[in-house]
């Protein structure tokens, strides 16, 4: 998986665009192409901070179908800078956008909630070995973990922001490897390569 292309879209704004080479298998919670299922291409597209559609994956659509890309993907908006955070381990791919305007607990009451405002910390990471699907499932929560772990320790005052988005893709053919824990191979690598690409933006 190569690093993403980047562009501006229909609202002058930045996108970052991975083109896979083939369709990967992917477990996201992206607004437009989440869930499980092969893609082809993974979009990340900046958005006004006084965003107020109520179509997110409308729009998503929208702005991918502007910028040339066609079929199953993956599209996710933000309202923080798109200058991605990089992190690499054991062939393991993660990049990550930050924006942590509100960061928020995930266990918190329901009165503590904050109204939904643009920031996000979106991750995308690329495994390159086959996972199970409850070694995929796995690799997401380990991301995550990673994620929260990086905001720790910086100092930030929650787990995430209330909409933060992952994707995890990994190839499609060969033997799937059934874990993705920290400590199983693919999930360490992957943990610490969120851990990176978060920590980067952070710093």
């Amino acid at each position: 998986m190569r690093d993403p292309e980047c562009g501006r879209h229909g609202d002058d704004r930045p996108y970052l665009l991975w083109r896979l080479d083939r369709p990967w298998r992917s477990l996201s919670t992206a607004i437009l192409g989440g869930g499980w299922g092969e893609r082809s291409w993974v979009l990340n597209a900046q958005v006004a901070l006084d965003y107020d559609r109520t179509d997110p994956e409308a729009h998503a659509a929208e702005i991918a179908a502007a910028v040339g890309v066609s079929g199953e993907g993956i599209g996710m908006l933000t309202a923080a800078d798109l200058t991605p955070g990089y992190g690499e381990d054991g062939d393991v791919l993660a990049w990550a956008t930050v924006g942590v305007t509100v960061p928020t607990w995930a266990a918190d009451a329901d009165d503590a909630m904050t109204v939904w405002t643009p920031g996000t910390i979106n991750l995308v990471v690329a495994v390159p070995s086959a996972l199970t699907d409850a070694a995929l499932v796995n690799v997401v929560t380990t991301a995550t973990e990673a994620k929260a772990q990086a905001l720790a320790e910086a100092g930030i005052p929650g787990t995430g922001t209330a909409s933060d988005a992952i994707c995890v893709l990994c190839p499609t053919d060969g033997p799937r490897e059934p874990f993705g824990g920290p400590r199983s191979t693919w999930g360490a690598r992957a943990a610490r390569a969120v851990h990176a690409a978060v920590e980067g933006r952070l710093s």
